[in-house]
């Protein structure tokens, strides 16, 4: 839960700047000012310009952010006269200063001779942002590794036709995050270049066990000798990743397919379906010291690596139709974690930012802000600031823009 008490009159805003503060917006403010000043020196004067303040960062991000909640394509729709319109809040910026915010707008100005790293642009707010996150939430015990529905509103993925999915631009990055399982608070943000250069780039490592190994690994290096269990995505799950992580005290529960996982080290005999047929909640073990291979059978056989639950202890998976199978704990366990995240994902998922620029590490950074407002409102519904005002996420959000945006006004929205 949370690490810090937070008091009733805590506002949207407070919980936002648990992760994002102003010290942190006034170093956008600093490089987007500083980057206008080089680009104008090189392609000439920009007389419309004047430098960005503070307020007007806010309110910028404010405008961004409006777009999660009213899923407009494009944030400049607030200025139409057309269905996404926002006459209150258009009227506290122009769209002109709007569109000349944005063609500036940088978190690092300037490429220092040492850096060759890809996403140098957005770094420094990855880390202040991870800082942020650490600082305030104290995860559970149970933690999922996985990649985070954040592709596209799922209104639209439902509605559009195969040819306009293949129209829109693939990212040229992948997001893993490792997120508490019991609250849905994402305590670790990993951001990976496709087409990063050398051995370690996605086009190198891609649809390997090296990439997805050198992922949990990344997302876990914070998490040694805390005893944590990690439930992993069939991707991910391996015996060699698995016994790594043992040895710095992480325990693990993945689901195993040998299409996608690397096998290496596994029982053949376990890998293979049994020619006999088998009924529901049957299933096989195969033990190596702490770590477990287990073969359950439900319509199918479905395997599992663990070394988090004992394979001898008993579960059960309840079915709206066909009642209770028997399973392994571990099977119970795995089923239930990684439901919560699909519940997450369905709750969460469609307030992410509309907004979609070309540029790499921007659509990096509208993501990450989007993840820090969710986990600001889970912070903010398991404090007692929520059992006074008890806004749900679409509320919580037009409140934070009203309070980026400088409005005054406090009431509700419905």
């Amino acid at each position: 839960g949370p690490t810090r008490k937070m008091p009733l009159t805590a506002s949207a805003m407070d919980f936002f700047q648990l992760f994002v503060p102003d010290n942190v917006l006034k170093n956008m403010v600093v490089q987007t000012n500083m980057y206008a000043k080089k680009y104008q020196e090189r392609f000439g004067s920009d007389d419309a310009w004047i430098d960005v303040t503070l307020t007007e960062m806010k309110a910028f991000l404010g405008y961004m952010i409006s777009t999660s909640i009213h899923h407009c394509e494009s944030v400049l729709s607030i200025w139409s006269s057309g269905f996404y319109s926002n006459k209150s809040i258009a009227l506290i910026m122009t769209q002109s200063r709007f569109e000349k915010i944005l063609k500036y707008f940088h978190i690092v100005a300037f490429r220092s001779s040492q850096t060759t790293h890809g996403l140098y642009k957005i770094q420094p707010f990855l880390d202040s942002l991870q800082n942020g996150f650490d600082s305030a939430f104290r995860p559970s015990q149970a933690q999922v590794l996985h990649e985070p529905l954040i592709d596209e509103d799922p209104v639209f993925i439902a509605t559009c036709t195969e040819r306009e999915l293949r129209k829109r631009k693939k990212r040229k990055f992948s997001l893993w995050v490792r997120q508490c399982s019991s609250t849905g608070f994402i305590c670790q943000i990993y951001v990976h270049l496709k087409e990063g250069s050398g051995a370690d780039g996605l086009d190198a490592l891609k649809n390997k066990p090296q990439l997805h190994s050198m992922v949990a690994k990344s997302l876990c290096q914070n998490a040694s000798g805390k005893n944590y269990i990690i439930f992993t995505g069939p991707s991910i799950t391996s015996l060699n990743l698995f016994e790594e992580f043992e040895k710095q005290e992480i325990y693990c529960c993945g689901l195993l397919s040998t299409r996608k996982s690397d096998c290496t080290g596994l029982p053949l005999s376990m890998l293979n379906n049994p020619e006999t047929p088998q009924s529901r909640g049957q299933y096989r073990i195969r033990m190596k010291g702490n770590m477990s291979l287990i073969c359950w059978y439900n319509k199918g056989h479905f395997r599992f690596l663990t070394n988090a639950y004992s394979p001898v202890q008993q579960g059960v998976i309840i079915k709206r139709k066909s009642g209770e199978i028997p399973c392994p704990l571990a099977v119970e366990a795995f089923a239930a974690h990684l439901s919560y995240i699909c519940k997450y994902d369905d709750k969460y998922s469609k307030y992410f930012i509309s907004h979609k620029p070309n540029k790499t590490w921007q659509q990096v950074f509208w993501f990450a802000i989007s993840i820090a407002i969710n986990n600001a409102y889970i912070l903010y519904k398991m404090s007692e600031a929520y059992h006074v005002t008890r806004y749900s996420r679409a509320q919580f959000g037009e409140r934070l823009v009203k309070e980026l945006l400088g409005l005054e006004d406090t009431s509700p929205s419905h």
